[in-house]
C-alpha cells in the first residue's frame, strides 16, 4: 500500500501549482485543471487581440503562467498562425507540462475528457491531509449535521435522517448507489464529449483516448485502429502493473541513484561557486584595465589642461604689459625720459625689437593654446559592441549555418538556418542583419530573437544588399556567430498577379492549376493533330497567356520558375493596346528561316521580325536563357546564350520606359531594354511544346501568414 502523502508531487497542477480541481486530459496525455485550461486559453486569445502577453499575464490572480509559456504564446502570435473566416477554427493550447503547442481541435475544451481517476486520488489525498474533517449534510436545516453517506447518483451528502427522507423505501431513489462521505462525485458512465448522448465503449490506439461508436463510424477516428474498452483496460492494466513491479524490484538501484544525485547536487553547488569566483575574477581584471585606462586618460587631460592654462596666462600677462603705464609700455615710457643719447641708444635698441613684436602680435591676435579637447575624446563604440557580445561560450553548442538554398528574398526576406549536428541544440537563436553601405564607417546590426530556425523580415529596403548572421543560446551559454551571408533584395516592390484564364486563354493547349499560379502547355494529341495539317517549313505557333492585373505607373518586380524540361518559353510584357494583336498574331516564330542554321537569319529579317512583335519578350528553353539579337548585343550567337536561372525575375520601370530580366536568386540583371509604356502593361508568357511556368509565391503564403491584402 502506497502512502497517500508520498505522491503529492503527482497531484499538483503544472499551471496553478495547486492540487488538481476537475482535471482534464490533454491530447498530449498531461493533466491540467479545468479552470486553468480556460484561463490559459483566455490569455492566449488576448495575446492575439492585444498583440502581446504582458497584460494578459495579470488577468487572473490564481493562475501562474510561466515565462516560457508566455514566450510560446508570443511566438505563436508572431508566427502568423491566425484565424479568419475562411479557415476552420482550431484551438491551440500551450501545454504547461511538455512546453508544446497542442491542437484541441474545433471543439476546443469541450472535446477533452475529465480525469475521474486522478480526481478520486486527489480527493483521497485531501481527506488524509485534513485528518477526516467532517463533511456536512447538504439538506439539513441550520445548523447542518455531519453527513454519514454520499449519494453518487444525486451528487450530494446526507445525514442518516435526511438520507431516509430523500431515499424512501420502495422508490427508485432507494436503489441509488451510496458511499462514505465525500466531495468527489463521478458519473457511473463515462460519456463521449463529442457525442454527449453516447457512452464510450472503445479505445483509440492512435489518439490514446476513449471513443464511442459514432466516433469510429463517421467521426475523427474513422480510419484509426481501435480496441474494445475491456481489452484496452486489461492490456493497459497489465502493462502498468508489470512496470510498477519492475520499479519496485529495482528499489535498491533507485536509492543508489538518489545517493548519486545527492552527491551531484553538492558537486553542482561547489562547481557553481567556483564558476562564480572565476567569472568575478575575469570581470575584476576588466575593471582593473578600465580603471588604469581611465586614470591614464584623466592624467593626460589634466596635464594638457595645465600646459594650456600656463600658455594662456603668459599671453594674458604679455598683453597686460601693453597697457599704458604698465609692463612693457610703462618701461618704454620710462626709457623715453633718458636724455643721454649714448645711454638711450644702448637700451632702446633691444626695447624697440620687443615693441615691434608686441605690435605684430596685436595686429594678428591668436590664442596661445586651443580651448577644445577634441583630441581626448575616447571612442568606445567597438569596445561596447565587444562587451555587448560578452557571454559564456561553449564548444559543445553547435554553430548554426544559414541555409542559402532555403533562404530567399522576395516581397519579404525568409532567412533559414540549421545546425550541423542534432545534439545539444539551442533553446533560442539571435538573428542579426545590417544593410551594406560603403559610405558608413561603423556597422550597426539589427537584432531579433527567434524560437525556431527561420525568420521572416519585412523592414528591408528594395535594391539593397544585406548581411545576415545567427548564433544560438542555451540558457546563458551562446555559440559563436555563423558565417555571414550576403543577400540582395529585389530591385523594386513585388507585383502580385495571377494568370488570366479568360483573356485569350487557350484551354486546349494550356492547363492552369486551380490557384492560377502555374501554367503548363499540353504537348499532346490536339497539338499533334494540328501539326499534321501543316506543311514543311512551318511547325506550330506559340500559345500566349497574360497576367490578370496591369501596371500603369511606377517600378515593379515579379519572379517565376520555368521547369527544366521546358522546350520553349517566352516571357516579358505586353501593352494593353496590343493584347488583341498578341493573341491573333499569325507570325510563324518557329519557321526554319529563323533557325540559326537555316541560312535565312539575315540582319534585315531579324530587324523586320523584332519590329513586328506586339510585345517585349525574351526566349527561354532547354535550360538556356537567350539574349535577344540587338545592335548592342554580341554578334557571336554563343555569347548570347546563358544558363537558365532556377528563378527568373522581371523588373518593369514604367517611368523610365525600361524592362529588365534578372536572375532572381542573386538579383543580377541579365538583360535590359527599352519598352513603350504608353498604356497599361501586363506580364506576358508564351509556351510551346512541353513547358511549364510557376509564379513565385509570396513569402507570407509559404509561412502560413494571413493578411487581408493577399
Amino acid at each position: 500500500k502506497v502512502a497517500i502523502k508520498g505522491i503529492e508531487r503527482e497531484l499538483i497542477c503544472p499551471a496553478c501549482k495547486e492540487l488538481f480541481t476537475h482535471p482534464l486530459i490533454l491530447p498530449c496525455q498531461h493533466n491540467v485543471c479545468h479552470k486553468c485550461v480556460k484561463e490559459i486559453l483566455f490569455a492566449f486569445e488576448d495575446s492575439f487581440a492585444d498583440g502581446g502577453s504582458e497584460s494578459s499575464n495579470q488577468s487572473s490572480p490564481r493562475i501562474r503562467i510561466s515565462a516560457s509559456s508566455m514566450d510560446r504564446i508570443d511566438r505563436i502570435n508572431r508566427s502568423g498562425i491566425k484565424r479568419n473566416s475562411l479557415t476552420p477554427r482550431s484551438t491551440l493550447f500551450p501545454c504547461p507540462s511538455c512546453q508544446r503547442d497542442i491542437d484541441l481541435g474545433e471543439r476546443g475544451i469541450n472535446g477533452l475528457f475529465r480525469n475521474f481517476t486522478l480526481e478520486t486520488i486527489v480527493e483521497r489525498y485531501r481527506q488524509a491531509a485534513r485528518a477526516a474533517v467532517a463533511i456536512m449534510c447538504d439538506f439539513c436545516k441550520p445548523p447542518p449535521q455531519e453527513s454519514t453517506k454520499s449519494c453518487m447518483d444525486c451528487s450530494a451528502s446526507y445525514c442518516n435522517e435526511c438520507f431516509k427522507i430523500h431515499h424512501p423505501w420502495g422508490t427508485v431513489k432507494a436503489q441509488h448507489e451510496y458511499v462514505g462521505p465525500t466531495t468527489n462525485f463521478r458519473p457511473k458512465i463515462l460519456m463521449c464529449p463529442e457525442h454527449e448522448m453516447e457512452r464510450v465503449n472503445m479505445y483509440c490506439e492512435i489518439c490514446r483516448r476513449p471513443v464511442c461508436h459514432l466516433c469510429k463510424l463517421g467521426g475523427g477516428h474513422a480510419n484509426h485502429r481501435v480496441t474494445t474498452m475491456s481489452t484496452a483496460y486489461k492490456t493497459l492494466k497489465e502493462k502498468l502493473s508489470k512496470d510498477i513491479e519492475y520499479l519496485i524490484s529495482k528499489e535498491s538501484q533507485v536509492k543508489a541513484h538518489i545517493t548519486q544525485l545527492d552527491l551531484l547536487l553538492k558537486e553542482t553547488e561547489c562547481n557553481s561557486e567556483r564558476a562564480k569566483q572565476e567569472a568575478s575574477q575575469s570581470f575584476e581584471k576588466l575593471y582593473h584595465v578600465l580603471e588604469e585606462k581611465k586614470s591614464a586618460a584623466l592624467r593626460a587631460i589634466e596635464t594638457s589642461k595645465n600646459i594650456r592654462l600656463e600658455k594662456l596666462q603668459t599671453q594674458v600677462e604679455e598683453y597686460q604689459g601693453l597697457l599704458e603705464n604698465n609692463g612693457l609700455v610703462g618701461y618704454a615710457q620710462e626709457v623715453l625720459k633718458e636724455t643721454d643719447p649714448s645711454c638711450f641708444v644702448q637700451t632702446a635698441k633691444q626695447l624697440h625689437v620687443r615693441i615691434q613684436k608686441a605690435t605684430e602680435s596685436l595686429k594678428s591676435f591668436r590664442p596661445a593654446a586651443e580651448t577644445t579637447f577634441e583630441d581626448f575624446v575616447v571612442d568606445t563604440a567597438k569596445q561596447e559592441d565587444i562587451l555587448g557580445d560578452l557571454s559564456f561560450h561553449s564548444n559543445g553548442l553547435e554553430i548554426p549555418e544559414i541555409n542559402e538554398e532555403q533562404s530567399r528574398m522576395y516581397n519579404k526576406a525568409l532567412i533559414s538556418w540549421e545546425c550541423p549536428g542534432k545534439t545539444d541544440s539551442a533553446d533560442i537563436y539571435v538573428l542579426e542583419y545590417h544593410k551594406l553601405n560603403k559610405e558608413e564607417e561603423s556597422v550597426t546590426w539589427q537584432k531579433t530573437e527567434v524560437c525556431g530556425k527561420s525568420k521572416v523580415l519585412s523592414d528591408l529596403d528594395d535594391d539593397s544588399s544585406y548581411a545576415f548572421r545567427v548564433r544560438g543560446y542555451k540558457g546563458s551559454i551562446c555559440s559563436p556567430w555563423s558565417r555571414e551571408v550576403i543577400m540582395r533584395t529585389p530591385p523594386a516592390p513585388v507585383f502580385s498577379f495571377l494568370f488570366d484564364d479568360k483573356c485569350g486563354y487557350n484551354s486546349e493547349h494550356l492547363q492552369l492549376n486551380p490557384r492560377r499560379t502555374s501554367v503548363e502547355s499540353r504537348a499532346g494529341f490536339p497539338l499533334l493533330l494540328g501539326s499534321e495539317r501543316l506543311q514543311v517549313g512551318c511547325y506550330t505557333t506559340l500559345d500566349y497567356i497574360i497576367g490578370d492585373t496591369g501596371i500603369a505607373k511606377g517600378k515593379h518586380f515579379w519572379a517565376f520558375n520555368v521547369e527544366a524540361y521546358s522546350y520553349l518559353v517566352k516571357v516579358g510584357v505586353v501593352p494593353s493596346n496590343k493584347i488583341q494583336k498578341l493573341f491573333h498574331n499569325t507570325h510563324d516564330v518557329t519557321s526554319p528561316r529563323y533557325e540559326q542554321d537555316s541560312g535565312h537569319d539575315s540582319g534585315s529579317e531579324d530587324a523586320f521580325f523584332d519590329s513586328s512583335q506586339p510585345c517585349t519578350l525574351v526566349t527561354l528553353g532547354m535550360k538556356k536563357f537567350f539574349i535577344p539579337a540587338t545592335p548592342a548585343a554580341p554578334k557571336d550567337p554563343g555569347s548570347r546564350i546563358l544558363p537558365l536561372p532556377s528563378c527568373l525575375g522581371i523588373c518593369l520601370d514604367c517611368d523610365r520606359g525600361r524592362v529588365g530580366f534578372y536572375d532572381a536568386g542573386c538579383m543580377k540583371c541579365l538583360y535590359e531594354c527599352e519598352v513603350d509604356c504608353s498604356g497599361s502593361m501586363y506580364p506576358a508568357f508564351a509556351l510551346m511544346g512541353g513547358a511549364a511556368v510557376h509564379l513565385e509565391e509570396a513569402v507570407t503564403a509559404k509561412n502560413r501568414e494571413y493578411h487581408g491584402d493577399i
